[in-house]
């Protein structure tokens, strides 16, 4: 599908649920909320998006109201001020920008726990996945097996991600 200017709609993600399959889009222009379907965003290659997250989509008008079609953009929600976790505060912005990006599979994560694990492919080292990246990185949840691009780095206990992005990042 081809984006159309005229129906690009700039937003923010008002909440999404990935275990009920869609969520609600705010535009900033207001009007109704606009429905995203969970097979949208994964299109997109995410099968989640954190609450706040600015967004770009392609949207088209149904009998129950606008509908995201296509998502052209996410950006993960501003901080919100909160402390980095410990092994991340000396980690500047352009430091994560420059890490290279490792294709991997989540191997479990638990969002009620804050935390999971992942290991990166040719490499069966667990690497730790905190609820706060995820959030950082624009994503409320990851599924087990799911495929993602990960930057990381050495903590305290061992690999840690530092940043979650979409698949396709990872396997370039």
């Amino acid at each position: 599908m081809t984006t159309d200017a005229s129906n690009e709609i700039h937003g923010q993600i008002k909440w999404f649920d990935p275990a009920k399959g869609f969520g609600f889009v705010v535009s900033d222009e207001g009007g109704p909320d606009i429905l995203l379907h969970a097979n949208v965003l994964r299109n997109f290659g995410q099968g989640s998006v954190a609450d706040g997250s600015r967004i770009i989509i392609v949207v088209q008008r149904t009998d129950r109201g606008l509908q995201a079609v296509e998502i052209v953009s996410i950006e993960p929600p501003e901080d919100d001020g909160s402390p980095a976790l410990g092994d991340m505060q000396e980690v500047t912005p352009e430091e994560i920008a420059a890490s290279p990006i490792h294709p991997a599979r989540v191997k479990w994560f638990d969002k009620g726990k804050g935390f999971g694990f992942a290991n990166v492919f040719g490499d069966d080292r667990d690497v730790f996945l905190h609820i706060e990246v995820l959030r950082r990185s624009g994503l409320s949840d990851l599924a087990t097996g799911e495929a993602v691009g990960m930057r990381m780095m050495s903590g305290a206990r061992g690999m840690m991600a530092i940043e979650i992005t979409t698949w396709e990042s990872g396997s370039k």
